[in-house]
């Protein structure tokens, strides 16, 4: 990619705010997923990188947690899948001891011109990679979780201003916030708390990889900043959520969307 994404590896310092935490994260080989776990781990918590198949990327993201001082499992495999997700847990609770935060943040799109040229295929590979398996994750989680541990989903400004040529990609995203507001209902009681993060234009290889490069070009340009974001810029916000620093929020959906409105 160029320029090439600032996920944090030099700038991000921890502050101990995660010590003793474990954290199951979605998507975590690059973009938005990768600087969590950088975060993460510089602020204490080991990690369980979950990814499709970019193997390369994984390891690298592996190093940098394991530079910070953290353990860290490294799990290629589809979320897709409700018995991978089952797995993935497991692996986090058996080889991590525990699990405290899970981050829902692997995603799926691609961009269409008419709803004629969506398959059903298509729907239902973004629904399942974006929703049901932070479904599936959520459910699989929780058993395990102990008042105090967070759950931390990626909604999107699709959510609130939906593009046409982001249609399935949107819909998942509002169905996350829904999802979201009514999960940190359901388990309030067992005090855990579940929010989101729902980012703007971000520079993440998403961009570039889905989009026809004229977009791509000048992706961001609309924001009142003027710019994309960097995934960096929004690891604060998810260490924020996963903290004591976020004790009182739960049912929230924090916008980082480089001045893109959504109230």
């Amino acid at each position: 990619m160029k320029p090439i994404p600032d996920h944090g590896e030099k700038t991000y310092k921890g502050s101990g705010k995660l010590k003793g935490k474990v954290a199951l994260i979605t998507g975590a080989d690059s973009g938005i997923g990768r600087a969590v776990a950088i975060a993460y781990a510089r602020e204490g918590a080991d990690i369980l990188i979950s990814y499709l198949n970019e193997d390369e990327d994984a390891k690298d993201t592996a190093r940098l947690v394991e530079e910070a001082g953290q353990k860290v499992v490294v799990a290629p495999g589809d979320i897709k899948s409700e018995d991978h997700c089952n797995a993935l847990v497991e692996r986090a609770v058996t080889e991590l001891g525990g699990i405290h935060i899970l981050v829902n943040n692997a995603a799926f799109q691609r961009t269409y011109a008419t709803i004629a040229d969506i398959t059903a295929e298509e729907w239902d590979e973004t629904f399942r990679t974006n929703i049901y398996a932070a479904f599936y994750l959520s459910k699989a989680a929780i058993p395990h979780m102990k008042p105090g541990s967070a759950i931390i989903n990626t909604t999107s400004i699709q959510s609130r201003q939906p593009s046409s040529h982001l249609l399935a990609y949107a819909s998942t995203k509002g169905a996350i916030s829904n999802f979201t507001a009514g999960l940190a209902e359901m388990v309030a009681e067992s005090g855990i708390r579940v929010n989101a993060v729902a980012p703007g234009p971000i520079w993440t290889p998403l961009i570039p990889s889905t989009m026809p490069s004229e977009k791509s070009e000048t992706f961001g340009k609309q924001t009142l900043l003027g710019r994309a974001g960097q995934p960096a810029e929004l690891a604060g916000a998810y260490v924020l959520l996963a903290s004591e620093d976020g004790s009182y929020m739960t049912g929230a959906v924090i916008p980082v969307t480089g001045g893109e409105i959504m109230i």
